[in-house]
């Protein structure tokens, strides 16, 4: 199985359900649970390959005086190796949003220098 989700201004949206708004929660385990995200079944490299596909194209970007298409969002796609119910193991693969340098945005607009702050602010939190 395998899942995709964006987190974008301190939300998190699937990308693999119509960008559907959704829920981060702990569990009695300490887990975090992102509820509702919705699981799709894979079974070889090319359906992988297709729910990423099908995620980057639903991701938030947009134009930074230093790249044209710019991520504006962390992206987490998830392969979950299950059988018969039983979770074997999970493999997270994470891509940050761009983060331009300050430097090279001095001209960007209020909207991407916020943007930018936001970028910021989420990675310190994953220290």
């Amino acid at each position: 199985y395998a899942t995709f989700f964006e987190i974008y201004s301190g939300k998190v949206f699937d990308l693999l359900n119509r960008k559907t708004k959704l829920r981060v929660l702990e569990d009695g385990k300490q887990q975090v649970q992102v509820v509702g995200l919705q699981e799709r079944e894979v079974k070889c490299v090319e359906d992988v390959l297709k729910l990423i596909e099908i995620g980057n194209s639903c991701r938030t970007s947009g134009q930074t005086s230093a790249n044209a298409h710019s991520s504006r969002s962390h992206a987490v796609f998830q392969i979950i190796l299950r059988r018969k119910g039983k979770l074997h193991g999970k493999f997270s693969l994470i891509d940050l949003a761009g983060n331009e340098r300050g430097a090279d945005t001095s001209s960007a607009d209020r909207q991407t220098r916020l943007e930018g702050a936001e970028i910021n602010k989420s990675l310190l939190a994953l220290k």
